[in-house]
């Protein structure tokens, strides 16, 4: 049975509906995120001052209370991606088709999984050494006293865009599926693809030294070679689709094809009897 087409004004009455459940689900993350700000904090600040017998400063009146309520609020977004994710794509499932949202829904879970990826990789690979660095460099110049606005900032900074990084692959296998890139064509370009990753790894890392911008490229470079592999699937399942469709149309066209001829036999016992008429083989 189709689907029944909604007017604007359920439109907008459904988007409102969902709205409000998202908005809602993200102020309880929120009160519950403030409630265990301490573990939070704990761990936001674990790759960088668990090396150092000190905590972070506030210069501010008000910068403990803003950091705070900045970190609960990105806790909060965080813990609600799925169902944020799960609303939109429900929204706008009228408008796929049977087959896009599945495809839409098997990816989702690739999607944070792969976010999830990045953001443990960074926590704990690329931040304890990028840190030390950091907070080691000129000491014997300079005191370092880290505020904690300025660390919070550059730590979810670095969770974000790694967890963006590891998305490679996905993307990779959405082109591959689509027919945008094949695998030959990636391939051919893995020496542009390496330029790009350090130049990549140079904007993501706060620092300057090629050893951590190193650790930042080389799983870009590996992501990028895995999603090769997934963009040569993406392929066969596009062939696939492509022949399963090719094998469905002549089947249809050739029970269409002898309805047709049924109608085509009179017309042509007429042609036959009008070239005999005139005297023609």
């Amino acid at each position: 049975m189709a689907a029944k087409e909604m007017t604007l004004r359920e439109h907008l009455e459904e988007l409102r509906r969902r709205l409000v459940i998202v908005v809602g689900f993200v102020i309880l993350a929120m009160i519950v995120a403030f409630v265990f700000r301490n573990p939070i904090f704990a761990f936001l600040l674990e790759p960088g001052f668990s090396q150092l017998d000190e905590k972070p400063i506030a210069t501010e009146v008000l910068e403990t209370v803003g950091v705070t309520f900045k970190v609960t609020l990105l806790v909060a977004f965080a813990a609600s991606l799925p169902v944020v994710l799960y609303h939109v794509i429900m929204f706008a499932s009228p408008g796929l088709t049977a087959r896009e949202r599945l495809y839409v829904f098997l990816f989702l879970p690739g999607v944070l999984i792969a976010f999830g990826a990045g953001v443990a990789f960074g926590y704990y690979v690329l931040f304890p050494p990028a840190f030390y660095f950091l907070f080691n460099f000129g000491s014997e110049n300079v005191n370092p006293e880290i505020r904690i606005a300025s660390y919070v900032n550059v730590i979810t900074s670095l969770m974000f865009w790694m967890g963006v990084v590891f998305q490679i692959p996905l993307v990779l296998f959405a082109l591959g599926r689509l027919g945008v890139v094949s695998s030959r064509w990636l391939m051919r370009r893995w020496r542009f693809a390496v330029l790009l990753a350090f130049i990549a790894a140079a904007m993501i890392t706060p620092t300057f030294d090629p050893v951590n911008q190193t650790f930042v490229a080389v799983p870009i470079i590996v992501l990028y070679l895995f999603g090769i592999l997934l963009a040569r699937f993406g392929e066969r399942l596009r062939r696939g689709a492509r022949a399963e469709k090719a094998e469905r149309g002549p089947g249809l066209l050739r029970r269409i094809g002898r309805r047709l001829a049924f109608w085509r036999l009179p017309g042509f016992l007429w042609r036959k009897l009008f070239r005999r008429g005139r005297g023609e083989p």
